[in-house]
């Protein structure tokens, strides 16, 4: 299950990007006393209680206005709120409501989608009663707060959380894995999708995108039924600094990866690992999510015994924080071992979502303590007392151990070798977390 994405929008200058910075924790989006600072959408990670999401800072929506770059800030607003969960609606206490807040708050309305109205820069009491103008929005009951001040945030989180989606327990039974195909532009990813489809496919539907360069393709393959999206090519940001339509595509094709169950990482065998794919690879690792590299156009490699084993090394060495993600070399344009890449996904989706008993996973936790005592610090050696794994997708523990700081990264990293040595977790990224024995535990 992917991270739910609150979108925060209004008009320029209410406070949008302090707002954000205190959600995520840190100063990630610039703040300036003056409107069209932000103009792309910025994104960051958030937790509140037992909820773990992803926050979009938007530039300041101005309908009435129709320079190039209102357009564009405008746009990108939109891209927003389509793929927010929860719309988070900031407007300015101090000054008041005005014709704009009125004009965006029509067009949240359209979208359909859980809205929360915030009243900012509420930090004194003179500032309350202006709260009061904003129930004529219709948009419920309005909650003040000073992002500055972080003031009434525990309000307002508590109150975003519940327009989340409700997450469906797992049943019984072949579920819709959704397949994102990412790389770089002219590497083979429509080729490759076309491969797939062209002898196995039962479509219900072709059904586009929200926009032309993300088409989400059903089909089913033995029973299995899929989602199979085709993305845009994912260049360097300078590359696409003028280009505005693609600028959108790439970010559709960053959205199809979050929502994604497995990602197929495509690269091209005749120009090798670029800068580019490594970045690629990373978004997809930083995601958490499970993923195959596929090495596509192997039909023009010349080729000898040694020529895939030297591809696989260079290749691990290139994405050395990669690991564990599995290799496929294939030609999309001649259907060699096309047929192998659902397989690829089974595989992968069945290590990401897997569930350990707490008991096994703590026989395997003390043999690995006792093959490498952990670390120590001034005479104080880590305690490591027991694990458990609080989610799947990718799998992730929560060790409790007698103080945090005493964990070296080498020491997390073995210990993270060594479950992938007796479980497997082929193709998914873990996740770790190093919490004190009493410390209240967060699901991520």
């Amino acid at each position: 299950m992917s991270k739910p994405l609150v979108a925060i929008v209004g008009r320029p200058n209410v406070g949008k990007s302090t707002l954000f910075n205190k959600l995520v924790g840190k100063r990630i989006a610039i703040v300036e006393d003056m409107p069209g600072v932000t103009r792309d959408r910025i994104y960051g990670d958030a937790t509140w209680l037992t909820h773990s999401f992803t926050v979009i800072d938007t530039g300041g929506i101005e309908l009435v206005r129709e320079d190039v770059i209102s357009q564009q800030i405008r746009r990108q607003a939109e891209l927003a709120i389509e793929m927010a969960d929860v719309i988070l609606f900031l407007v300015d206490g101090r000054e008041g409501m005005t014709a704009d807040d009125e004009n965006v708050a029509d067009m949240l309305r359209r979208s359909q989608k859980p809205i929360v109205l915030a009243v900012n820069k509420v930090d004194a009491p003179k500032f309350e009663d202006s709260a009061y103008d904003f129930y004529s929005l219709g948009l419920g009951t309005p909650i003040t707060i000073s992002s500055a001040q972080a003031l009434g945030l525990g309000d307002l989180l508590d109150e975003i959380v519940k327009g989340f989606p409700v997450q469906e327990e797992e049943n019984e039974g072949p579920q819709v894995r959704q397949i994102a195909v990412v790389g770089k532009p002219n590497v083979g990813k429509s080729s490759l999708v076309n491969a797939i489809l062209g002898d196995d496919r039962t479509i219900v539907s072709d059904v586009p995108g929200t926009t032309r360069d993300a088409i989400d393709t059903p089909f089913s393959h033995k029973g299995q039924q899929y989602v199979l999206v085709d993305t845009a090519g994912i260049r360097r940001k300078r590359a696409i600094e003028d280009a505005t339509v693609e600028r959108y595509s790439v970010i559709r094709s960053l959205g199809a990866i979050r929502r994604a169950d497995v990602t197929l990482i495509v690269v091209d065998a005749e120009q090798g690992l670029s800068e580019q794919d490594v970045r690629i690879a990373g978004y997809v690792h930083e995601e958490g999510k499970a993923s195959v590299l596929i090495v596509n156009k192997w039909d023009l490699i010349e080729k000898d015994t040694h020529t895939m084993h030297k591809f696989k090394t260079q290749l691990a060495n290139d994405l050395a924080f990669m690991s564990y993600v599995p290799m496929l070399f294939i030609s999309a344009k001649t259907g060699q071992r096309v047929n192998q890449v659902l397989h690829y996904v089974e595989d992968v989706y069945a290590q990401t979502s897997m569930r350990i008993t707490t008991g096994t996973l703590n026989d395997i936790l003390n043999e690995a303590v006792t093959v490498t005592q952990p670390p120590s610090d001034k005479g104080r050696r880590l305690k490591i007392y027991y694990a458990t794994q609080v989610a799947i997708c990718p799998p992730t523990f929560v060790l409790k151990v007698n103080d945090p700081a005493l964990m070296h990264f080498s020491y997390e990293r073995y210990l993270e070798n060594y479950f992938r040595k007796s479980f497997g977790l082929t193709g998914t990224p873990i996740r770790l977390y190093i919490r004190p024995r009493g410390h209240e535990e967060e699901k991520k």
